[in-house]
């Protein structure tokens, strides 16, 4: 896949695609399906978005909301089939263009678009000013087709949506959060030094932040870890670690049987269940009591638990 910042100037080999437009956080089930209709429309699948997200542009200190920080979503995008990637940098000339400029200066001249696929609730342009009615008039005139996509729904959610998925990973449900997904919500970070105090109690944890992701709800999850391109069952705790007094936010993931030095490097967690909410403890003893239960209850589900959510 082949990424680009930029919409001047591309390369032949860039340009002509059938690109499907959007934020795509999470890279949802919805999502991969309009991924999957832009796809039978040309010979090279464009898609593009983005960075950082608008919603970040314009209230760069609101509440973390990304389930996909860029590195995420590439790779996300990568696997379901994207050719070219248009990740154009979102700042006030980008936000200062209107409906009609984004038309002619981004899609025509820059990309020089095969056919756009959006959502029905697709706007776009400063002010929001554009949305599919004018899209789709202008492209009788510049020379590209336009699809609109119906959504995708579930029986308990008629419209699956970055929001919808937000909103049960803040709640504790990552099970129902993988359903809409169409896979398991990862994070992944450098392992990070800690208090190495979990070693002392036998349970030696790699620490994560989740600095540019959503914060799912406080708590002890199961969870799969992958560590250079190898898979492994785990536990992790998500909270401030009440028991030591600490107020910041930590992603704390003990990996089964795994006793390799790991600081410093990349690491990707996959949250499977949830457990249980954080707790404070009255000593290190109560604690460890839990952490192995957590531990024992965490090997039972993974153990069963599908490779992929079903759907």
């Amino acid at each position: 896949m082949q990424i680009y910042r930029h919409y001047e100037n591309l390369p032949a080999a860039a340009r002509g695609a059938a690109v499907a437009v959007g934020n795509f956080d999470g890279v949802h089930r919805g999502h991969q399906a309009l991924i999957a209709r832009t796809k039978t429309l040309g010979d090279k699948l464009g898609v593009l978005v983005f960075e950082p997200h608008p919603q970040e542009f314009f209230r760069p200190t609101g509440e973390r909301f990304r389930l996909t920080p860029f590195r995420a979503k590439a790779r996300l995008l990568e696997r379901f089939g994207t050719d070219v990637l248009y990740a154009l940098h979102f700042d006030a000339a980008m936000a200062s263009l209107t409906a009609e400029d984004f038309i002619a200066k981004v899609l025509v001249e820059g990309l020089g678009v095969s056919h756009v696929v959006v959502g029905q609730d697709f706007q776009f342009g400063k002010g929001r000013g554009g949305n599919v009615d004018l899209l789709q008039a202008r492209a009788k005139k510049r020379g590209f087709a336009v699809v609109v996509f119906d959504p995708v729904g579930t029986v308990d959610d008629p419209k699956i949506s970055s929001t919808r998925i937000r909103e049960a990973l803040r709640e504790g449900k990552p099970d129902v959060a993988a359903r809409l997904l169409g896979h398991w919500w990862t994070v992944e970070g450098r392992v990070q030094p800690g208090d190495k105090r979990g070693r002392t109690i036998g349970f030696p944890t790699a620490n994560v932040s989740l600095e540019g992701y959503l914060e799912p709800a406080l708590g002890v999850y199961a969870v799969r870890v992958e560590v250079g391109g190898k898979f492994y069952d785990g536990v992790a705790n998500f909270g401030r670690r009440p028991t030591f007094d600490k107020k910041d936010v930590l992603l704390e993931v003990h990996i089964f049987d795994f006793a390799d030095d790991i600081y410093g490097q990349q690491i990707v967690v996959s949250f499977v269940a949830y457990l249980r909410p954080e707790m404070k403890f009255a000593g290190l003893d109560a604690l460890k009591t839990q952490i192995a239960a957590d531990g024992e209850t965490a090997r039972k589900l993974l153990k069963t638990a599908p490779a992929a959510p079903p759907s």
